[in-house]
């Protein structure tokens, strides 16, 4: 092995904290992003949970992220790093990788899956806003994790509607308090 592909879909876009070699746009087709995991240790606390992202099985969807050439002489240390950082819950999967310029290769990813005991799943739009809007942990706040994410896909054209509504959403409530504490002060 001369190198192997860390696939980064969240955080590890505009936060990879790993030694690479290259760096390309890449997809992984069957899966979708969604705020369906529940972070205790990064983005909230173990009694009040923020929201990260997974990948989630659909077929016929596909999630565009980067993609991160390591050398095979790192590979054991970036994947010691990688196993601690995605301890709630996370577990490596293999996927397929198709590059946004030709090309495919096999990669790594993590994913939390649905019997991962943070895994909250599913929630209705508002629900989801709320707790994003409310958590932190000692990575920072989970709506800093949001809009992070958010600028990072449109630095790199990569379009997502659940990541973008979720950032709409809590701009719209964010500006709303801003208008209410005004009218009240």
């Amino acid at each position: 092995m001369e190198s192997v592909w860390v696939f980064g879909y969240g955080s590890l876009i505009w936060r990879p904290g790993i030694a690479f070699r290259e760096r390309r746009v890449a997809r992984v087709g069957g899966w979708t992003r969604r705020f369906w995991q529940g972070s205790h240790d990064h983005r909230g606390l173990p009694h009040a949970p923020g929201r990260v992202v997974t990948l989630v099985p659909e077929p016929g969807a596909s999630c565009e992220g980067v993609a991160y050439r390591v050398a095979a002489d790192l590979a054991a240390a970036t994947f010691e790093g990688l196993d601690h950082r995605e301890k709630n819950g996370y577990q490596r999967h293999d996927v397929r990788l198709e590059f946004r310029r030709g090309g495919t290769d096999q990669g790594v990813a993590y994913v939390a899956p649905v019997n991962n005991p943070a895994f909250l799943g599913s929630a209705p739009v508002d629900e989801i806003v709320a707790q994003i809007g409310r958590s932190a942990g000692p990575s920072g706040t989970n709506l800093d994790y949001l809009y992070q994410l958010e600028s990072a896909l449109r630095r790199l054209r990569i379009e997502d509607a659940h990541v973008f509504e979720l950032a709409r959403r809590l701009r719209e409530s964010e500006d709303q308090s801003r208008a209410n504490r005004a009218r009240a002060g």
